[in-house]
């Protein structure tokens, strides 16, 4: 079932308001499905599993957790800013479907939604600082919402660009990467500084991540996320006044 467009034009505040209920978990209240305690978030409980059923040493159970946080945060950001840089930070920031031409150069050379990919490997880096129900909760609404939006999408660029976009499709995944590029690069220029600027939020849970997670604070962690999210917006209010300015 494919996304509305009021999904597609709400689509940034309808994921700010998964993310939020994911952290919050306000049916825990409730229900009491994740316990109590400073080490509820997933991070801590994945360590643990190791630590229990895999016999690794606690410390290097929250490093490798902590490692995976940081690879799929940074594989989200890579993707998401390069996505933007070869489809515009304009396009990919509209509230309207947006179908002008076949985007076939950089990463979607490989796949057709490295956008949609990046924001999952993000989410997966999120999830660790949530509570077990919160994680669930947020995977779930996100890949589920996002395929929504993928079928609308489609829908709409069979529609408005026909042969040239069915033949791209027959050639390049949704959204299993191929190892090598599927059709020839069409010599687009990207727009590395707009898209980084863009994906400030996705490269600050980065960084956060890599520079913060060793001090094992998942609390300071989700500060930095805080942090980065105002950041984004503010870039984001500058980009819709004028994406040249930014």
């Amino acid at each position: 079932m494919k996304a509305s467009a009021f999904e597609f034009r709400f689509r940034f505040w309808i994921f700010v308001l998964v993310y939020t209920l994911g952290f919050v978990t306000p049916w825990d209240l409730a229900w009491h499905l994740d316990g109590s305690g400073p080490n509820t978030h997933v991070w801590a409980r994945l360590a643990m599993l190791l630590y229990k059923d895999a016999g690794v040493a606690i410390g290097k159970a929250f490093n490798a957790v902590l490692i995976a946080g940081i690879v799929c945060a940074g594989v989200g950001a890579w993707l998401r800013t390069s996505g933007s840089a070869y489809l515009t930070v304009e396009v990919m920031s509209d509230t309207k479907m947006r179908g002008d031409h076949v985007v076939a150069d950089g990463p979607y050379r490989y796949l057709r939604n490295p956008l949609y990919l990046g924001t999952w490997a993000n989410t997966l880096a999120l999830a660790l600082l949530m509570a077990p129900s919160g994680a669930v909760f947020t995977i779930v609404l996100v890949v589920g919402f996002q395929l929504r939006l993928i079928l609308g999408e489609e829908a709409f660029l069979r529609e408005k660009l026909g042969e040239p976009y069915l033949a791209y499709c027959a050639k390049v995944s949704r959204l299993l990467p191929a190892l090598t590029p599927r059709v020839p690069a069409s010599g687009a220029r990207p727009d590395w500084l707009h898209a980084a600027a863009a994906e400030i939020f996705m490269w600050g849970v980065t960084a956060s991540f890599a520079v913060l997670g060793w001090r094992y604070d998942a609390h300071l962690l989700l500060q930095c996320v805080l942090v980065s999210l105002g950041a984004s917006l503010i870039v984001r209010a500058l980009q819709k006044k004028d994406p040249a300015e930014v």
